[in-house]
């Protein structure tokens, strides 16, 4: 592939569906990178189809920014993963990295995440820390750290880790080598999100498919993200919603692997519900009945999508 712009050595990739309300911000931390010269990264702006002036507003941003690369494409075909897939094919740079469109990247984010993919040559996938801002700021009283990836944030401390067998990147914060995509193809057009339905399943499917080709995953702890949480996101309606979600994309994703890794899935279900129940044990007697019940609530939707039954 021929750099057409020359020095770029980092893509970000920012997918957006109707995210008026925060594109601006996100758009701006991208800019406001500090320690690295700006030459060295871009920003590919795909718009999934947004009903919303996402467009105009975009267009705005840029013609008013053009010491930084950035770069405004439209994706007719509608889902995530169409739009992540966008974005791969338009980049430049050797490294790609993908942000949520309610992220916000700290000052040092490109330059701590060049840093680290440069001294750890063996990390292909990298996962960086993301913080939730709850947008009321008040943190639900059911939240626990089990729960923490409904409102896909993440935190595993500040030492680098390797990802286990079964574990992945989350897509609000998360890069790859080219390599990776070269090699392992590209997101799955089956799964991920479309406009408003709350599957998704692509990065586990991606991330899975290319670690059997060799590839490995890290965790990165100085590349950090801020996620807003929106009040909405915290209502039974949309957990209940995203749980089920969940479980139909687990569906999708392993019945094209055949019945043997769905019945693998099963029996992990199994363990994750004997969990579940001691953990609803624990915090009742502690007396956090509500953390404990919600663990149990999103186990029960979870299982729900994945005999199919999210529509009943």
């Amino acid at each position: 592939m021929t750099n057409r712009l020359g020095q770029i050595t980092l893509s970000i990739i920012v997918c957006t569906y109707n995210r008026e309300k925060y594109i601006l911000r996100n758009l701006q931390a991208l800019v406001d990178q500090e320690d690295i010269d700006k030459s060295r990264y871009e920003v590919i702006l795909v718009n999934n189809n947004s009903p919303d002036d996402t467009e105009n507003i975009v267009h705005d941003f840029i013609s008013n920014n053009q010491s930084t690369h950035i770069r405004y494409y439209k994706e007719l075909n509608q889902g995530h993963t169409y739009a992540r897939n966008r974005g791969i094919r338009e980049s430049e740079g050797k490294f790609l990295a993908f942000l949520d469109d309610d992220a916000f990247v700290r000052p040092n984010y490109c330059h701590n995440l060049l840093v680290f993919l440069a001294e750890y040559p063996e990390a292909h996938m990298v996962g960086g820390r993301i913080y939730p801002i709850y947008e009321n700021g008040i943190e639900p009283k059911w939240m626990t750290s089990y729960l923490l990836p409904l409102v896909v944030a993440l935190d595993k401390g500040d030492s680098v880790l390797e990802y286990a067998q079964m574990k992945f990147p989350t897509g609000a914060n998360m890069a790859f080598r080219r390599e990776v995509f070269e090699k392992s193809g590209l997101f799955n057009t089956d799964l991920g999100r479309r406009a408003q339905n709350l599957q998704g399943g692509d990065e586990k499917e991606m991330v899975l498919r290319a670690k059997k080709h060799g590839f490995r995953a890290f965790y990165a702890p100085d590349v950090i993200v801020d996620h807003i949480i929106p009040p909405n996101r915290l209502e039974i309606k949309y957990i209940r919603g995203l749980a089920l979600g969940v479980g139909a994309h687990e569906r999708t994703r392993l019945t094209l692997q055949g019945k043997g890794a769905l019945l693998k899935k099963w029996l992990s279900e199994g363990g994750k519900t004997l969990g579940t129940i001691v953990l609803f044990l624990y915090f009742s007697i502690q007396g956090n009945f509500g953390k404990g019940l919600m663990l149990v609530r999103f186990r029960y939707w979870v299982i729900k999508g994945l005999a199919g039954l999210e529509n009943s």
